[in-house]
């Protein structure tokens, strides 16, 4: 039987690529994002080419939509195997500019969100004995940045809470990782302000990384990896 896996925060870049790499792979793709314009393209793409995916808009701040949409994702495609955080917000700056609003929001989008989505797969999970939950991080996650502190401290709190979960759900047979995304994902907005291919991160090959972490065996499990373009110095 084919694996169920949603996916938050969904756009035309890594959550993409992982949308058409786990569709590829054989499993069932809920897509969670607040807008469904993006998604149910993407969605009809994905079932062009033989996959099956399903488009849900969701606020993941929102705890009665996150427990809404997942229970409309148990009773279309069934419960969930795996869960892919990916879901994040910045407000870019420096600290005496930042507002208390931007704070929350990247929090809430980040940490928040991520903590709803989770808790509610863990439940599917738990009853399985079996699943995987992959949290999206950056260099932010293990390094404060300036002009970046509202996007740092949500990445520390993302981190934390895999490593959290990792402890609690490993002997459970759920595997949790956390990966460390170290450049500049290669999207359409991010070429629009930077214009050196040494930078980018190609997206589809990181959703091969993704992949790799779902794949791999209980006696060997990762927590955590980082991603970067082969021209990057390590931890630039």
């Amino acid at each position: 039987m084919s694996r169920v896996a949603v996916i938050s925060g969904v756009g035309a870049g890594l959550g993409a690529s992982l949308a058409r790499k786990f569709a590829a792979e054989g499993c069932q793709v809920a897509l969670l994002a607040r807008s469904a314009g993006f998604s149910t393209e993407l969605a009809d793409d994905i079932r062009a080419q033989g996959g099956t995916a399903e488009v849900f808009p969701t606020d993941i701040t929102d705890p009665a939509q996150v427990d809404e949409t997942f229970g409309r994702v148990r009773e279309r495609l069934g419960p969930v195997d795996i869960l892919l955080n990916h879901a994040g917000n910045a407000a870019w700056g420096d600290f005496v500019d930042l507002t208390a609003d931007d704070f929350e929001r990247t929090w809430r989008v980040c940490a928040y969100g991520s903590f709803l989505c989770a808790q509610q797969a863990a439940t599917d999970m738990i009853a399985a004995g079996a699943g995987a939950i992959l949290f999206t991080g950056a260099t932010s996650a293990i390094r404060g940045r300036a002009g970046a502190l509202a996007f740092s401290s949500a990445k520390f709190a993302v981190r934390g809470m895999a490593w959290a979960l990792a402890r609690e759900f490993g002997p459970k047979g759920i595997h949790v990782a956390h990966v460390i995304i170290d450049g500049v994902l290669d999207t359409p907005s991010a070429r629009e302000d930077v214009d050196d291919d040494d930078l980018f991160i190609a997206t589809d090959s990181l959703a091969n990384v993704y992949w790799s972490l779902i794949e791999q065996e209980s006696t060997a499990w990762t927590f955590e990896l980082d991603a970067r373009h082969r021209a990057e110095e390590f931890f630039s």
